[in-house]
């Protein structure tokens, strides 16, 4: 039986998924975000080692709120698919115990093989497409965005229902073309039954002072609600560009 390496959990998640849900947030990232409020997430061998008999026993007791609420488990992170063997075994068990909703939060690094039986039990992916524009991806994360479009574009060519998400980050991540070609990426694919802009706070600035690292966005502030709405408009109109094109 698989272990996981786990960073910490949470009983009662609304926002990480439809209902109600479990929250496991696993421990290993290969990315560096700038604006990771998880920075102690990052080690791939800190956290609490834990058998998947230990995470049933924490399920267990609120499963009632999960079902009536048609809500279920997500796994985070960190990277989930760098564990991908432990939570594998980990959504079968909810699936066969107690008939679960089990998503996957995750920013698509990783190879599509080796999550193959993953996906499998996974019945929906919340994916965080940061940047489409390489050199800022690269430049925000530490890391190329080639193995995360990979992704994407494999969720929706094997029919896997998704939840898009980008973090809106001024300066950042708010270019309007940036949000436009995000857009158009999103009309291309199938299987996205949602996209979410999620404001960028500071909240996690004490983290990486915590661990002496330097915050990257010290002086970023947080956007407005207008920003938010404006961003949602670009990306609007990228995906009714990719509708007109696929037309």
């Amino acid at each position: 039986m698989h272990t996981g390496r786990i960073h910490s959990l949470e009983t009662f998640g609304t926002v990480d998924g439809p209902g109600i849900r479990f929250v496991l947030f696993v421990q290993g990232c290969a990315l560096k975000c700038k604006y990771c409020h998880n920075p102690d997430t990052w080690s791939h061998t800190t956290g609490k080692e834990r058998t998947l008999d230990e995470i049933l026993s924490e399920i267990e007791p609120y499963v009632e709120y999960y079902q009536s609420s048609g809500g279920g488990i997500t796994v985070s992170g960190g990277e989930p698919t760098l564990q991908a063997p432990f939570v594998t075994e980990l959504f079968k068990a909810c699936k066969e115990r107690w008939g679960l909703h089990t998503a996957l939060d995750s920013s698509g690094f990783c190879d599509v093989d080796n999550v193959a039986p993953l996906l499998d039990v996974t019945d929906l992916v919340l994916l965080d497409l940061k940047m489409m524009d390489p050199d800022g991806h690269l430049d925000l994360t530490s890391q190329s965005n080639e193995r995360i479009l990979v992704f994407a574009r494999h969720l929706s060519k094997t029919g896997r229902k998704m939840w898009i998400r980008r973090v809106l980050v001024p300066g950042w991540t708010d270019d309007p073309d940036e949000l436009r070609n995000l857009g158009r990426f999103i009309g291309e694919l199938s299987g996205v039954d949602k996209f979410e802009i999620l404001p960028y706070h500071n909240m996690g600035e004490y983290k990486w002072r915590a661990m002496k690292l330097p915050y990257p966005l010290e002086n970023v502030r947080e956007p407005s609600a207008e920003e938010v709405e404006q961003a949602y408009e670009l990306v609007r109109e990228g995906m009714n560009e990719a509708a007109l094109v696929t037309k």
